[in-house]
């Protein structure tokens, strides 16, 4: 039976592989114990038994601890990870037609928060991301000191 067991950890594991809320871990935990129980006695009731209540008890124990190093909710994914950095205009910008702007390697197009013209070779502050637009102010340089 500890076979069966072990499928079923390796199925739980595989399964928070995938998903991000660090939910399903504690069930292949849980099955791995009932797996080491399994060496001890044949009856899966008490197998069973193992495998839900240790299932439960670190998951109760855990999420708590886990919410206060983890905010899944204020962690920027994907593009809106770019909002706040700076970027190049490579494509004038301005009330007319739609600008393009390059950060990290990739091309996205820009609109001006404020409908402004900003030229190309500018240094621009992403602001928002709109549909597949990105929404941009202008940066005004600042002399530095000993320049």
């Amino acid at each position: 039976m500890w076979q069966v067991w072990l499928i079923i950890a390796g199925l739980f594991f595989i399964g928070e592989i995938i998903t991000v809320g660090f939910l399903v871990f504690w069930f292949g935990v849980g099955a791995l114990l009932a797996m080491i129980t399994s060496f001890f006695t044949s009856n899966v009731i008490i197998q069973t038994t193992v495998f839900i209540i240790s299932s439960t008890i670190l998951l109760l124990v855990t999420k708590p601890f886990v919410k206060k190093f983890v905010d899944v909710k204020s962690t920027k994914t994907n593009a809106f990870s770019i909002i706040g950095k700076k970027a190049l205009v490579i494509k004038e910008i301005n009330s007319h037609s739609v600008g393009q702007i390059k950060i990290n390697g990739e091309v996205w197009s820009a609109e001006a928060e404020n409908d402004e013209t900003i030229t190309e070779g500018s240094e621009v502050e992403i602001v928002k991301i709109n549909g597949v637009k990105t929404i941009v102010k202008g940066v005004k340089k600042t002399l530095e000191v000993g320049s």
